[in-house]
């Protein structure tokens, strides 16, 4: 099991992402916009260029982040623009995790898997802290 801070952005995640890179070195694992998702998604032509995922290794360490959509709701709010990320050993592992820091809090979206190959899904708990949960499907 693996934790992971996750951060969230209104239109500069590239520009935060890359300033932490000049920081603190490392490389992109990953960065994907919303234009390279499937086109059910809808996301409008202005938001296309955002960033719709970006991981970057820091050392031994995992940080990741994205902006937001106007497809999935509000602008990320300074203070809640972040998530714990757990990166699960199993599916079921990832689903008894997700039914007990979910219970007394909100389920932002169920775990599913999902068009990128995890197993998906996150919640707030009952304290107001973003959890996502993931398991690679690939794994198993």
């Amino acid at each position: 099991m693996a934790l992971t801070t996750y951060l969230f952005f209104d239109g500069n995640c590239r520009e935060a992402f890359e300033f932490y890179r000049s920081v603190f070195g490392g490389e992109f694992q990953s960065i994907m916009t919303f234009g390279d998702g499937p086109p059910d998604m809808n996301i409008p032509e202005s938001d296309k260029d955002r960033i719709m995922h970006v991981s970057l290794v820091i050392g031994s360490a995992m940080l990741m982040g994205s902006d937001s959509s106007s497809a999935f709701g509000d602008p990320p709010v300074a203070g809640d623009n972040f998530a714990i990320s757990m990166t699960g050993e199993s599916k079921a592992q990832c689903d008894d995790l997700f039914a007990k820091l979910s219970e007394g809090g909100k389920v932002k979206m169920p775990m599913q898997e999902m068009f990128w190959g995890d197993y998906f899904g996150n919640c707030t708990d009952r304290f107001g802290i973003n959890w996502m949960l993931s398991y690679e499907l690939s794994r198993g």
